[in-house]
């Protein structure tokens, strides 16, 4: 029992440590927020801060990988389904069951993405963002989705199309104050990749 209540400790402290690194970028940007800042803003000690994070790029580090892991998460257990429904008659705006679960992912944790991804935020995640898609997806790895072998144009175009793409949409999605609700998202976002731009533009039947 004291074991489940330190763990619930520790959840919240570091929800309040993640809640304040958002605020303080929002009002001053990382680059100038000090560890006094979010201790301060937190309201906790230096010496809790430093019982979970070296420093704020620590955080930083550990608040990306987390949403990482997690987009991989939903992307494992989701992937199937994502064949089947290629495969599928479906309408071509029906939505993929993937992309409605990162966006309610998203939808979530749409303060911590907002900040990060935004001018005045770790500037480098975008990088990291495609990184991921590419270790993830593509490559040659037991663990990758798609294997080099299958791709009809080179992997790093591929993989640099899609995730600036994807990336895109879902800033332009944070920054307007997500009127759209996240299945609405879904759908657009899989007609676009789906059925390709000139499709979604009314181009293509």
């Amino acid at each position: 029992m004291r074991d489940n209540y330190k763990d619930l400790r520790v959840i919240r402290t570091k929800g309040l440590i993640r809640d304040a690194l958002v605020q303080l970028i929002e009002e001053k940007g990382f680059e100038a927020i000090t560890v006094k800042d979010i201790t301060t803003t937190a309201n906790i000690n230096r010496g809790t801060f430093y019982a979970h994070y070296q420093d704020k790029f620590d955080l930083m580090t550990k608040c990306q990988e987390e949403i990482m892991q997690e987009i991989y998460r939903i992307v494992r257990h989701k992937f199937p389904d994502a064949l089947a429904e290629f495969g599928a008659n479906t309408s071509p705006t029906t939505p993929l069951t993937i992309a409605i679960s990162i966006f309610e992912y998203l939808n979530e944790n749409s303060g911590f993405m907002q900040a990060v991804l935004g001018p005045k935020g770790d500037l480098s995640f975008q990088t990291k963002l495609k990184d991921f898609v590419g270790k993830t997806i593509f490559g040659n790895s037991p663990n990758a989705f798609i294997t080099e072998e299958k791709l009809l144009v080179p992997r790093h175009y591929l993989i640099s199309y899609m995730a600036s793409a994807h990336i895109g949409v879902i800033q332009q999605w944070l920054n307007s104050g997500r009127k759209e609700s996240p299945q609405e998202m879904a759908q657009i976002l899989s007609t676009i990749s789906v059925n390709g731009p000139f499709y979604a533009a009314g181009l293509k039947k």
